[in-house]
């Protein structure tokens, strides 16, 4: 296997990473600096996730149609550009809008290097070199948190963006220099139709969850919008079942597997979207923390997950994908409860310890989840898989701040105060069912299921994968 693709698409990884946690870190200092509320805020965080599910669709037509790596490299150029404006904002509207560009960088970064990877890595490689992609991603939430709120609090936040121009700088001259040229594939003629009526349904149900019960737009923008997206994704599908090459297509969940492993997934992404929100908010609005203090707790979660990365592929080899992800959901869910039970006399050695157990659950996870999803797909598919997968992990990351954002709003509109530490307490509560909701499309499948890849059962190894 080659070790320096996965590495240096791993770039793009840790770039988003990094300024994910970064923000979420600096949440409330912006907020202040910006003149909004912490909650409210939460719009930057959401319209990033929605230019992601609006463009990523596009992403394989496009890299089949222009090139991978030239597509790679341009998505790589427009996120800087975005964290540029980023750090010179003057105010939400600026703020939320130079997100999105970044977003739609982001976009083409993630789907299209998972797609030169597949192209590039045989199946009974596809954990190792998927634990090598996500290693460099990993150290961007594990030195995010403490970095940005070093930054945050000692300096200024706009300078946490910036931090993503020597990075981006540096994996253009990488790619430039080591990454292959995939062949160029015949693309069709793009489903324009289909990529509206999914950037409406996305963009919809996102957008429309996320403003529901802010103070500065009345309750009807935000229910029309997300009954708006709801309507497009229904029409989507009805378009999809006509439409002989989809934007998006619906067929690849007829693999057993990809459809297990999506679906279970995405709904563990929403709990797992949520977590990095509430958390730095609790720490600092709650516990009094200031972003540093708070950071030096939260990157624990990143330790633990980066843990996992040398241990994976031992682990599926000896218990298959099955079994892991399902025990790796219910430790999520668990230590997601635990949560709820923090105060500010809570040691705080005790917090880093669970939030080092919960990344070392949500790692096993989805590290399973992307391998077990892609390993019996076939090369022709590959591309709409990755298109599948980002635009569902994007959509429910972005329902995670939503849907953690509307339980703290409703429980300070309920008690007539600000944010309370009991309101943080109700939010996690209700997150962790969803960690445990996930393993629920995973328990039809069959325990050697993504053998091939996973190596678990001797007797399966030996049948050839898909694509080789």
């Amino acid at each position: 296997m080659n070790r320096a693709v996965p590495l240096i698409l791993a770039v793009a990884l840790f770039m988003e990473q990094m300024d994910s946690t970064v923000i979420a870190t600096a949440l409330p200092t912006i907020a202040a600096d910006l003149g909004v509320g912490p909650i409210t805020l939460k719009l930057a965080l959401t319209s990033y996730m929605v230019a992601l599910a609006v463009f990523i669709p596009i992403s394989g037509w496009m890299a089949d149609t222009f090139g991978a790596k030239k597509v790679f490299r341009c998505a790589i150029l427009v996120f800087m550009i975005g964290s540029i404006f980023c750090a010179i904002s003057g105010n939400l509207i600026e703020f939320v809008m130079a997100r999105f560009l970044q977003g739609m960088g982001g976009a083409m970064m993630t789907p299209v290097g998972r797609l030169v990877l597949l192209r590039t890595t045989k199946r009974s490689d596809l954990v190792s070199a998927m634990a090598l992609l996500t290693i460099p991603a990993l150290v961007g939430p594990l030195t995010g948190p403490p970095i940005g709120g070093f930054i945050t609090t000692y300096f200024s936040w706009h300078w946490i963006f910036i931090i993503n121009i020597p990075v981006g700088i540096l994996g253009l001259i990488m790619t430039g220099i080591y990454l292959p040229e995939i062949e160029k594939r015949a693309s069709l003629r793009i489903d324009f139709l289909g990529f509206l009526l999914t950037a409406f349904a996305a963009a919809g149900v996102v957008f429309g969850l996320s403003v529901i019960g802010l103070p500065a737009l009345p309750p009807a923008v935000g229910i029309s919008a997300t009954l708006t997206g709801i309507a497009c994704a229904v029409a989507y599908v009805f378009h999809a079942r006509r439409h002989p090459f989809p934007i998006l297509n619906l067929r690849i969940f007829e693999n057993a597997a990809f459809r297990a492993a999506t679906i279970g997934g995405t709904i563990f992404r929403i709990s797992t979207g949520a977590i990095p929100f509430l958390m730095p908010l609790m720490l600092q609005l709650a516990f009094g923390l200031n972003p540093f203090q708070s950071g030096l707790i939260t990157f624990a979660g990143a330790g633990g997950a980066l843990t996992v990365k040398f241990i994976a592929k031992r682990v599926y080899r000896a218990i298959g994908f099955k079994t892991t992800l399902i025990c790796a959901g219910c430790v999520g869910a668990v230590t997601t409860v635990v949560n709820g039970f923090f105060t500010p006399q809570t040691p705080h050695m005790a917090i880093i310890l669970f939030l080092f157990i919960s990344g070392l659950a949500r790692s096993f996870f989805f590290t399973g989840a992307n391998a077990l999803s892609y390993s019996e797909i076939e090369d022709s598919q590959a591309s709409q898989a990755t298109s599948m997968s980002s635009v569902l992990q994007q959509v429910s990351l972005a329902l995670g701040v939503a849907f953690a954002a509307s339980i703290l709003e409703a429980a300070s509109a309920i008690s007539g105060t600000h944010l309370q530490l009991a309101d943080f307490h109700l939010a996690f509560y209700a997150v962790s069912i969803m960690s445990l909701l996930a393993i629920i499309p995973l328990l039809p499948l069959d325990k050697y299921a993504g053998a091939v890849a996973s190596g678990h059962g001797a007797g399966l190894q030996a049948k050839p994968a898909p694509g080789e």
